[in-house]
C-alpha cells in the first residue's frame, strides 16, 4: 500500500489541508502544536476505527465543526483505492472506492496502516490491553477466519455475562460457553500461531537495534488455565466466580504475551530509549510479517521516532526501514543534517502541509 494523497477537514487544528506523501520515508517537520501528530492520528483513525488519543469525540473535531472528515487515496497490488470518513464523535459515515460501508471493519481492513506511538512504547511494560490489541491487528490481516471467529465469540461472551448479571440458572450458561469454547479455543490457535511466527523477526531485528538487549522470546498465555476438558471445562469450573463478580474472568478474551531478553528484565530493567527501541522493533516486526504474509504491504505511521533515541539508533532504525521497501510517515520537530537524502521532507504550519524546498 502506497498513499497518495490525505485531505483532512475540521480535524483538530486542521480546517481543510492536503498531503500529498511520496514513495519511501516521508517527514513532517514543525514546532510543537503545530498538527505533526495529527496527520499521523487521522490515518490511524482510518486503519482502526479510532484515535490513539483518547475519543473522538474528545476534541478531535475542529472547533465550531459538526464533523471531521478524513479522505485517502492510495494504490495497492490490486490498482488505485479511495476511501472517506465523517465522525461526529457520536456517529459515522463511510465509503471505500465510493460504496458507502456499513462496518467500519471493512475500512480498517482495506487501509493497513501500523502507527508506532506513545502506547506502543509500552507493549514492553504497559497493560495487557494494548499487546491484546497489536497482536490482533495482525492476526485480523494474515487469517481471513479471525474477524468471524471473533465476533461469534464476543456475541456469547455478551450473552454469557448478562446471564452471570441475572443470577439466572447456571446451566442456562451452558450453550453460551459451548459457543465461546468453540470459537475462543480456534482464536488461540491463530493467535499462538502468529505470536510464533513474530519471533525469529523479532529476532533478527533486535539483533540489528539493540542487540545489547540479547534474544528475545514472546510468551503466549491462553486466558485459562489449560487442562482437560479445554476451556468448556475451564468456564465451568469458573461459574460460582464469575456469578459473585458478575462477568466472564477468564476466556481467550484475556489472553496476553509477554516479551523477554536474554539479558535484561524487559519489564522493570529497560531504559526509555530501551523500551522504545523494543517497542518499534515489535510494530516493525508486525510489518514485515504481513509484508511476508503476501496478504499486503503497510504503510508505517512513525510519531517523534527521534525523542529518546541517540543519533546511532536513528539511523539503525532508518537503514532497516529503508530495506523494508514500505512507504513510512514519520514526525519529528526538524529534519536533522544526518537524515538520508531520499527523506521526503513536508513542513506543517498554521494548518497547511507543504514540500520544504
Amino acid at each position: 500500500m502506497r498513499i497518495e494523497r490525505v485531505q483532512i477537514e475540521n480535524f483538530r487544528i486542521f480546517a481543510d489541508a492536503e498531503w500529498r506523501p511520496k514513495a519511501g520515508i516521508n517527514l513532517l517537520v514543525g514546532e510543537n502544536g503545530a498538527g505533526k501528530t495529527s496527520v499521523l492520528e487521522a490515518l490511524h483513525i482510518m486503519a482502526f476505527g479510532r484515535s490513539f488519543r483518547g475519543r473522538i469525540g474528545d476534541g478531535l473535531v475542529r472547533r465550531g465543526s459538526d464533523a471531521l472528515q478524513v479522505v485517502i487515496e492510495w494504490q495497492d497490488a490490486a490498482g488505485g483505492h479511495v476511501a472517506g470518513l465523517r465522525h461526529t464523535g457520536s456517529d459515522w459515515q463511510a465509503r471505500l472506492d465510493r460504496v458507502a460501508i456499513s462496518s467500519l471493519a471493512e475500512l480498517c481492513e482495506a487501509v493497513r496502516v501500523l502507527t508506532y506511538e506513545p502506547s506502543a512504547q509500552r507493549l514492553v511494560s504497559g497493560p495487557a490491553d494494548i499487546r491484546r490489541r497489536f497482536l490482533d491487528w495482525l492476526v485480523f490481516h494474515v487469517e481471513p477466519g479471525f474477524f468471524p471467529e471473533w465476533r461469534r465469540y464476543t456475541r456469547a461472551l455478551r450473552q454469557r455475562n448478562a446471564v452471570l448479571r441475572s443470577g439466572a440458572d447456571p446451566n442456562s450458561l451452558l450453550p453460551w460457553e459451548m459457543e465461546m469454547a468453540e470459537s475462543g479455543e480456534r482464536l488461540h490457535v491463530l493467535r499462538e500461531q502468529t505470536c510464533t511466527r513474530l519471533t525469529p523477526i523479532l529476532t533478527r531485528l533486535l539483533a540489528l537495534l539493540a542487540p545489547e538487549l540479547g534474544e528475545p522470546r514472546l510468551r503466549f498465555k491462553p486466558g485459562w488455565r489449560e487442562g482437560p476438558g479445554g476451556l468448556l471445562a475451564a468456564l465451568a469450573e469458573h461459574r460460582v466466580r464469575d456469578a459473585s463478580i458478575g462477568y466472564s474472568e477468564i476466556g481467550t478474551h484475556r489472553f496476553d504475551w509477554r516479551l523477554t531478553l536474554s539479558e535484561l528484565d524487559a519489564r522493570t530493567m529497560l531504559s526509555r530509549g530501551q523500551e522504545k527501541l523494543a517497542g518499534l522493533a515489535c510494530v516493525l516486526a508486525q510489518a514485515i510479517a504481513l509484508n511476508e504474509s503476501g496478504r499486503g504491504v503497510p504503510v508505517l505511521c512513525l510519531d517523534d521516532l527521534p525523542s529518546e533515541l541517540d543519533r546511532n539508533h536513528v539511523v539503525h532504525v532508518l537503514d532497516v526501514i529503508q530495506g523494508m521497501g514500505n512507504q513510512v510517515l514519520m514526525s519529528g520537530i526538524e529534519a536533522a543534517s544526518w537524515l538520508p537524502d531520499a527523506v521526503h521532507v513536508f513542513h506543517v504550519e498554521h494548518g497547511s502541509i507543504r514540500p520544504r524546498i
